[in-house]
């Protein structure tokens, strides 16, 4: 696809980033497996920030909520890893906001990026 480069231009933010979320949009777009995109964004040196669910960026989250612990608790694996596409599940239920909230102050791990851009991660955070 020749006009790739033009229709990633649409998505970039003002510091020439694509978001979490857009980078879904551009997948859907471009109607490749969002886990492409991790791999062309690189290849055009551009970067994917403000993951939704606290693993990269800085969105601003609000607090831990115990309900939303739980039940990413329940698909998480004994050492606590739950993978992206199952806390996209929780977020139905929930939102996407108040997930990444959940996983940014917890003990919660989030592996295997839906767009490619990570498997797992180190998370320092700790339930209260």
């Amino acid at each position: 696809m020749d006009n790739i480069p033009k229709i990633l231009k649409k998505y970039l933010n003002k510091d020439g980033i694509i978001n979490c979320l857009d980078a879904f949009k551009l997948a859907r777009e471009l109607k490749i497996d969002p886990s492409e995109i991790a791999e062309l964004t690189k290849k055009y040196s551009i970067k994917i920030d403000n993951c939704e669910l606290g693993v990269f960026g800085s969105n601003d989250f609000g607090e831990l909520r115990d309900d939303i612990y739980k039940k990413l608790s329940s698909k998480a694996n004994p050492e606590k890893k739950v993978e992206c596409s199952a806390a996209w599940e929780v977020a139905q239920e929930f939102s996407l906001k108040k997930v990444g909230s959940t996983t940014k102050k917890s003990d919660i791990e989030v592996i295997y990026c839906q767009l490619g851009c990570f498997r797992t991660r180190i998370h320092h955070g700790s339930k209260s």
